[in-house]
């Protein structure tokens, strides 16, 4: 390419004839949203993109906030769960003896797979829409056993104490199987079968249990292999191929999974639970238990964070049996250990990428092919396996010819789940890593043979769904800033001015990654919000959306706020309880400000539309000619105004007619733009040892209109230090006998503070037609960026490529001793 070919490669390029041409043949091929309303300039914008501070922020760092725990004050007959959790990897239970723990004084009842109070019905834990798109594999308590830490008994007792000791004295015997731990393995004819035909219900496509096979899938645009075989016999061209392989990582939420479950005065079963999806859980529950839906309230206190986590109902069942057991309120709470050795985790994976490719740069196929292990069960195993390619692929939608497939493996180590990013750290760590790869053996500038091949707005995006039937879901890009991002993180890292250490040991480099992910899923969400005046001209908003600790309740309020014309604190929300909010599906796959943020603003809109028809009547002047805004309902014409409290008197307590002002919205859509990133990392690699140092880390983000740009820096530095671990120190291990080697966080290596480079954080907007204001999604995008771009600044450093997770001083140097074998 020419330097001035380059260059417009940093430019969005939407005024280029190329890029007139791609609009001309994409319009009209998926609808588009009428949505310049919806943008506002900056000089108009009142509550949105504005550093509003998080409404619980200062109870958080006083301790005032109350979570699910600091509930047990209301319940002076609190009991107090605990749970028996298998010692093997892999067996039968054949029989619990439960007289030396009920024999104990305090305790109330011990449960087991054979008791009435626990239902034998297969379900899915995963928190996802109906019917689950995971296999129904789980048991509340397990008779057959699939990993240590597979629940088996539980009690409960008057203190945690009690219920400790009688849980260490629940005596059970098993007949222990053969265990398989390799997913590779796992395929063996001769392996260990985890579950048989009758153990599994809700299967999934391509599932062969014979074979441990929870789910394959595959989808494929053009012919890649003929543009393989094409590749391969031009002098022009070549095929590249490598594997890239990533370990478990733990959500390390500080507060662990925690229930309280009681039965109240009317006979309606209540769950105060830290989750990311009240209502999904209340359907489970129900289901789980044969009670109507309408019997079940489940509220979400504040939320210690759940990542992922807690898109699973992992303990309230186990919880709500104690209770029917012990016949009183029961608290049941994991311990740090649980969390580390027996919940939930990120899937471990091998891949493969190959890409065909001319000599000046331009991508003629990919193929990605994915090796995932779900664990013992199969919450969320398919579909986080389908993000693998789903959310990487689509940063290059302009190659004809894409591939992806993927296999997913039950072994008997602990259950993969959802984790933010959901499938997308592991598919960027492949696809980035290798991007940069292929460049570097093309001897071309990495960062401009992305953008050569990358997304521009306009495009229109098949690789979103490969894996679907038809073209529904086909994704026309109307909003794309990563040109921008690039530009501006080039910037700020120094790539162009990059000075080398005074050390000959000592080699520094940069390296870059494109990020991109979702926002909700397509055709698969619903969020709903209610809006009611007061009386003084201040707000109730009512909505089913989660806050995890996000700050989503302070944008929700913000949203709410733009339309109504009145200040954020004016807007009082109540949100996620199944019996005073409307149904939201939760918080999960970067959809609370896309999907519930819509749907407050679409209830916000419905409220003024009543506010307008009665500022009409004060102001004597049509409802078309009035908007809202500074607390007032004012006219364009003439500049006259009533307050917002003059509306809300007159339409509660006028003489001759009067209305309580309410607003209703819901929000669903086929549609999930995505956000857009580019992630920069500088390393200091010394040869000698291998060690390295990080300098700097730079993130340049398009999530649209950030409508509160402080929570959204603090989004990204948040997810930064996640992808940072999973890069550099986290991940799991376990003995041959499958027993867990890290128990808490002294074993796990999570970064510290000490730890931590330098980071920089830049926001790049542009306006998303389809979400609220222009919003995109934010917390999920930055987990996907430091692994590859670490990777691809060591090659940059030293030459060596690291393709396993996490990189440690003792892979570097092996590389660079192996380099340097090589070269001999």
């Amino acid at each position: 390419m020419s330097d001035s070919e380059k260059a417009s490669d940093l430019d969005d390029g939407t005024d280029s004839a190329r890029a007139e041409e791609e609009k001309a043949a994409t319009s009209g091929t998926v609808d588009d949203a009428a949505s310049e309303p919806d943008r506002k300039a900056p000089d108009e914008r009142e509550n949105i993109t504005t550093n509003a501070e998080k409404d619980d922020a200062r109870k958080i760092v006083t301790g005032e906030a109350r979570y699910t725990a600091d509930y047990r004050d209301r319940f002076p007959d609190l009991a107090h769960g605990k749970v028996v959790r298998s010692d093997i990897a892999h067996g039968h239970v054949e029989s619990v003896d439960t007289s030396a723990a009920e024999a104990l004084e305090g305790v109330d009842a011990v449960i087991t797979p054979f008791d009435d109070v626990v239902p034998d019905k297969l379900y899915s834990s995963s928190g996802q829409s109906y019917p689950e798109p995971s296999p129904w594999d789980l048991t509340v308590l397990r008779e057959h056993v699939r990993f240590v830490g597979d629940p088996v008994a539980a009690v409960v007792a008057e203190d945690p104490e009690t219920a400790d000791r009688a849980a260490r004295k629940v005596d059970i015997e098993y007949r222990e199987l053969d265990a398989v731990f390799d997913p590779e393995e796992a395929f063996d004819e001769d392996a260990p079968q985890l579950f048989e035909a009758n153990e599994v219900e809700n299967k999934q496509s391509g599932a062969d249990y014979s074979r441990n096979l929870e789910s394959h899938f595959e989808g494929e645009i053009g012919d890649v292999d003929a543009a393989f075989e094409n590749a391969g016999d031009r002098d022009n061209a070549r095929v590249i191929e490598t594997t890239w392989e990533t370990p478990y990582q733990s959500h390390c939420v500080p507060e662990p999974h925690t229930t309280i479950a009681y039965t109240d005065e009317d006979d309606r079963h209540v769950f105060i639970t830290s989750t990311q999806v009240p209502f999904h859980t209340r359907r489970q529950i129900a289901h789980l238990f044969d009670v109507p839906i309408r019997d079940v309230r489940v509220t979400k206190p504040r939320i210690g964070a759940g990542f992922g986590s807690k898109q699973e109902m992992a303990i309230e069942p186990i919880a709500f049996a104690l209770h029917l057991a012990a016949g009183r309120p029961v608290k049941l709470e994991m311990t740090r250990r649980e969390e580390f050795t027996a919940l939930r985790f990120r899937h471990p994976m091998r891949m493969r990428m190959k890409t065909a490719v001319t000599d000046d740069g331009d991508i003629e196929a990919m193929d990605l092919d994915t090796l995932s292990n779900s664990g013992a069960y199969g919450t969320h195993g398919m579909t986080v396996a389908n993000n693998v390619g789903t959310k990487p692929l689509p940063l290059y939608p302009r190659v004809p010819n894409v591939r992806f497939s993927g296999d997913v493996v039950h072994t008997n180590l602990p259950m993969g789940a959802a984790m933010r990013g959901y499938g997308a750290p592991q598919g960027h760590f492949a696809v980035e890593s290798h991007m940069d790869e292929v460049a570097r053996r093309l001897d071309l500038d990495p960062i401009e043979f992305r953008l050569q091949n990358a997304v521009r707005e306009g495009d229109l995006d098949r690789s979103v769904a490969i894996l679907k039937d038809g073209d529904r879901f086909t994704r026309k890009i109307r909003s794309c800033g990563i040109r921008e991002c690039v530009r501006r993180g080039k910037e700020a890292i120094g790539y162009d001015d990059l000075e080398q250490p005074e050390a000959d040991h000592l080699h520094r480099g940069v390296g870059m990654a494109l990020i991109a992910q979702g926002s909700g899923v397509a055709g698969k969400e619903l969020g709903a919000a209610q809006v009611k005046m007061n009386e003084d001209g201040s707000f109730h908003l009512q909505v089913g959306g989660v806050d995890t600790g996000t700050g989503a309740d302070t944008m929700f309020s913000q949203i709410a706020a733009e339309v109504l014309g009145c200040p954020p604190e004016d807007v009082v929300v109540i949100a996620a309880d199944t019996d005073l909010t409307p149904f939201d599906y939760g918080a999960y796959a970067s959809s609370t400000t896309y999907i519930s943020g819509r749907a407050v603003k679409n209830a916000a809109e419905d409220a003024k539309e009543r506010l307008l028809e009665w500022g009409a009547k004060l102001l004597d002047e049509p409802p078309e000619v009035l908007d809202t805004g500074d607390g007032r309902v004012y006219s364009r014409e003439t500049g006259n105004r009533a307050s917002l409290e003059e509306i809300g008197y007159e339409a509660t307590y006028g003489d001759d007619q009067r209305e309580h002002i309410l607003g209703d919205g819901n929000h669903s859509t086929d549609e999930s733009p995505p956000p857009y990133g580019a992630q920069f990392v500088d390393v200091t690699v010394n040869e000698e040892t291998g060690e390295y140092d990080l300098n700097k880390l730079v993130f340049a983000a398009d999530c649209g209109v950030a409508i509160n740009p402080a929570l959204v820096e603090g989004q990204i530095e948040g997810g930064e230090h996640m992808s940072l671990e999973y890069a550099t120190s986290g991940g799991l291990s376990f003995d041959d006998d499958g027993n867990p080697d890290v128990l808490g966080f002294r074993q796990y290596g999570m970064p510290r503070t000490t730890d931590h480079p330098e980071m920089e954080t830049i926001l790049v907007e542009t306006h998303e037609p389809t979400g609220p204001f222009g919003a995109k999604s934010i917390a999920e995008l930055p987990t996907n960026g430091v692994p590859p771009a670490l990777s691809n600044a060591i090659r940059d450093a030293v030459g060596v490529r690291l393709t396993e997770l996490p990189f440690t001083a003792d892979d570097v140097k092996a590389a660079l001793d192996e380099q340097a074998g090589g070269e001999r």
